[in-house]
């Protein structure tokens, strides 16, 4: 595996554990104030496009609009963190990034402008492709996080189980009352 996809694989986890750290410091009000500031952020650039015109206002009303969705979508992603939610805010990012190259294609013309609106497609379709491949990533490091958690707790229950026995063992040594209290002593300290 190549170095950069371990870096991907690294800042995908690290993202998770922070959206998740982030999401306990925000409370439900802190989540609707934010998601209406964005409303009101989306409302206010889309009334300052009404001083341009003709494409270049289109334009400028997308990246409003592509604004406010991918907000919404990053404020979702870190309020309630999941892989889901997560491959949600980047498929709004593509979305957005694919709404406003379209519009600054409409200031070509002829093949210039067909090459500008597959490029567009293309740079969506692997944004989306990249998305749903973190997605899967994320979620395979979870399921194996979860097994190797697991395989960890067997483990340790294996190595205290060995050395129980070792313990009982020893207290074959003695007799009576003596053997009494070194097994009472084995089962406190490995919780038998």
């Amino acid at each position: 595996m190549n170095r950069l996809n371990l870096s991907v694989i690294a800042l995908a986890v690290g993202v998770v554990f922070s959206a998740g750290a982030m999401a306990e410091n925000m409370s439900k009000d802190d989540y609707k104030a934010s998601k209406d500031k964005f409303s009101t952020e989306y409302k206010a650039a889309k009334t300052a496009c009404d001083s341009f015109s003709d494409n270049a206002k289109d334009i400028c009303v997308a990246e409003a609009k592509g604004r406010e969705k991918v907000a919404k979508a990053d404020l979702e992603a870190n309020y309630q963190p999941s892989a889901k939610n997560h491959y949600k805010a980047r498929i709004a990012a593509a979305e957005a990034d694919y709404s406003i190259a379209r519009e600054r294609c409409d200031d070509k013309g002829g093949t210039a402008k067909d090459v500008c609106i597959e490029e567009a497609k293309a740079a969506k379709t692997t944004a989306k492709a990249n998305a749903k491949a973190q997605m899967k990533v994320t979620a395979a490091n979870v399921d194996a996080s979860g097994k190797r958690n697991e395989a960890r707790k067997d483990a340790a229950e294996s190595t205290n189980d060995a050395q129980y026995n070792v313990a009982k063992e020893k207290c074959d040594t003695y007799a009576g009352e003596a053997k009494d209290h070194c097994l009472a002593q084995a089962k406190k300290n490995f919780g038998k």
